[in-house]
């Protein structure tokens, strides 16, 4: 099942899409993000973002710096200081 992925910096939105799986550098550890997720935020430390676009899909890893990460039942919305690249 797919699930709603967002990534947003203060300049931008820069990614809106349906995907697998997210896995995300929170402050207090990694966490993945499947359809079903209970909802929460989370603060984000610098590290790798990694999305799978479907199940067993090669994972695309976007470097985020700083922000905050909310999940509830419109999807994953993570909201990154800065982004590398």
């Amino acid at each position: 099942m797919a699930r709603k992925f967002e990534l947003v910096t203060p300049a931008r939105l820069e990614r809106s899409s349906d995907v697998y799986m997210v896995t995300v550098p929170g402050s207090e550890g990694d966490f993945s993000v499947l359809e079903g997720h209970a909802p929460f935020m989370a603060t984000l430390r610098n590290g790798p973002l990694t999305v799978y676009a479907t199940s067993g899909a090669a994972p695309e890893t976007i470097e985020v710096e700083g922000g905050f990460a909310e999940v509830n039942e419109a999807g994953l919305t993570v909201l990154a200081e800065h982004i590398a690249g």
